[in-house]
């Protein structure tokens, strides 16, 4: 069943409108763990999501539920600082609200960022990747029943699906900055619990290069809104079976925090290019 979002959150949106200090030129979502990345911009305006209307909230540690208007090198942005999860028992159309708002904000780009493990073996805990293409297959029938009868503009919009010219920009500022920057498949996973040896084995042998549970759904829906889009993991873990460690949350807020500084330096050089 196709929502009418429109409706859904009319009261939601008419607030931020009238709050918002300006229409931003770039969104970006941030994973579990890389909210601190709010702390190195200026910050214009915060927005508590539990003061809006319809606003999911936010059960997962690492994402405190903000709305933050910014501003770095010249670019107006809209942070997430906190996301709605599939496995915290939401809609699928709640988990794409931070790309709604966007969009009827008035802003075209959107960098969507997560924490992950590692599935291919060169990766490691602290490397950060570009997502040169997704894997939805396990969500297909929620991203059918999100987007509904798409048109023919919104299909062709996956042809250059993620945007060429930021993930170019994003390279640009990796070579700039010196950083390592792996690139590959982004694989979702629905969770709630981590995947298993077989599926991790599974998703390797059908291309993936990292897990986890979200970013997909948000790609794809800001894709047929007209949206550009990129997405860049960090690596927190080694997947299931590829290390003898006990997966853990902790472990992922753990690890983005260690590499806290490379990834302010990548994405705040590659929004500068966008």
């Amino acid at each position: 069943m196709k929502i009418d979002f429109s409706y859904k959150y009319k009261d939601l949106i008419e607030q931020l409108k009238d709050e918002a200090p300006f229409e931003p030129d770039v969104t970006i979502v941030l994973g579990s763990g890389l909210g601190d990345f709010a702390s190195s911009v200026k910050i214009i305006k915060s927005i508590p999501t539990s003061e809006l209307p319809g606003y999911p909230l936010s059960t997962v540690e690492g994402h405190s539920g903000e709305i933050i208007f910014a501003e770095d090198r010249g670019k107006k942005l809209l942070l997430f600082k906190g996301r709605i999860h599939f496995y915290e028992g939401y809609k699928i159309y709640e988990c794409v609200l931070p790309v709604f708002i966007s969009n009827k904000l008035k802003c075209n780009k959107i960098l969507i960022t997560n924490a992950a493990g590692g599935i291919n073996r060169t990766f490691e805990p602290g490397d950060l990747m570009l997502a040169e293409s997704f894997n939805g297959i396990s969500i297909k029938k929620e991203l059918t029943d999100l987007i509904g009868l798409a048109s023919t503009d919104q299909k062709n919009s996956f042809l250059h699906f993620p945007s060429p010219s930021m993930n170019n920009s994003i390279r640009e500022a990796a070579m700039f900055e010196k950083i390592s920057l792996k690139e590959g498949t982004y694989w979702f996973s629905k969770g709630p619990s981590y995947e298993t040896k077989a599926e991790i084995n599974m998703m390797y042998k059908f291309g993936g290069d990292a897990v986890g549970m979200s970013t997909v759904h948000e790609a794809v829906f800001a894709s047929t809104l007209g949206m550009e889009v990129a997405s860049i993991s960090c690596i927190t873990n080694f997947a299931a079976g590829i290390s003898f460690s006990k997966l853990s949350h902790s472990e992922v807020t753990e690890t983005a925090d260690r590499v806290k500084g490379k990834f302010r330096r990548l994405v705040k050089r590659a929004v500068s290019l966008f």
